[in-house]
């Protein structure tokens, strides 16, 4: 993490932006939707189930485990020998995640993403996980990712907590394309917000990918730079992490996109849980 004058690992970020959510978790825990204590854990520990419908006839997938990547900045690797950790900035709880926080100015550019993020237990017949918290990072535009990329600026990451259905959102902008990896977004879903501090608690590390048609249409917008000529020389099954999931896996990590991109896109996804 970049140093300024007052940065240091003491107990902000997350720790700081607790007190504004006690109201909200009060109710939800009233409304016995809370998720502190209800034992969850990763996909690839204990019983996994594929699938299951919900009473409305949709199905809903349990998502695979998946590599956070080299730049998570959730306190799990360093930088220059030093942790980074962008859970320990006071408000990193937001939901437009373009811009730097913790004194930070930079602001990040490109076709701006409204993401919809939807939370279920796959155990229970797709009932809405409620409490919870998403941290979601992603490169920017020329395919850089903060801290790691660029030092003077920690934009693209953000966490949000879901509501009562299950849901958070975030405001980002479209990723660009960059050698060997197909565009995605990478998550990782904590049973509450403190649980996230460190980043090591995680009950689900996994990742989004972008729509081929989309991706073309975006990375013809100068501001991406080489990533359509990138683009060009991938495929999302041939992909080193997707190409992991089963197909049914595999479509439910995709995005559905609705907009373009002179307007901006909506992106939808669910991330599936086991109990």
């Amino acid at each position: 993490m970049p140093q300024t004058p007052d940065d240091d690992d003491g107990p902000e970020g997350l720790t700081a932006d607790l007190p504004h959510l006690l109201r909200r978790r009060m109710v939800l825990a009233g409304l016995g939707l809370g998720a502190a204590g209800l034992g969850y854990w990763a996909l690839g520990g204990g019983a996994r189930a594929a699938s299951a419908t919900a009473a409305d006839g949709s199905v809903c997938v349990a998502l695979p485990a998946q590599t956070a990547g080299p730049f998570p900045a959730d306190g799990t690797n360093t930088r220059a020998g030093q942790t980074v950790n962008i859970l320990t900035e006071a408000g990193v709880i937001r939901q437009d995640i373009r811009a730097s926080i913790g004194g930070w100015t930079p602001v990040a550019d490109g076709v701006p993403v409204e993401v919809e993020i939807t939370l279920v237990d796959v155990g229970r017949a797709c009932a809405p996980l409620a409490g919870m918290a998403v941290y979601l990072w992603q490169c920017d535009a020329e395919a850089v990712y903060s801290i790691y990329g660029a030092a003077d600026r920690n934009y693209l990451r953000g966490v949000g907590i879901s509501d009562a259905a299950g849901r958070l959102r975030f405001t980002t902008v479209f990723p660009g394309c960059y050698p060997g990896r197909w565009p995605h977004l990478h998550f990782e879903v904590f049973a509450s917000a403190d649980q996230a501090v460190s980043g090591d608690a995680a009950l689900l590390t996994g990742q989004f990918a972008l729509p081929a048609a989309e991706c073309r249409a975006v990375y013809a917008d100068p501001r991406y730079g080489q990533s359509l000529a990138t683009l060009g020389s991938l495929s999302l099954t041939g992909d080193g992490i997707f190409r992991r999931s089963s197909a049914e896996e595999l479509s439910a990590q995709i995005l559905a996109l609705q907009g373009d991109p002179v307007a901006g896109f909506r992106a939808v996804g669910q991330v599936g849980l086991v109990i």
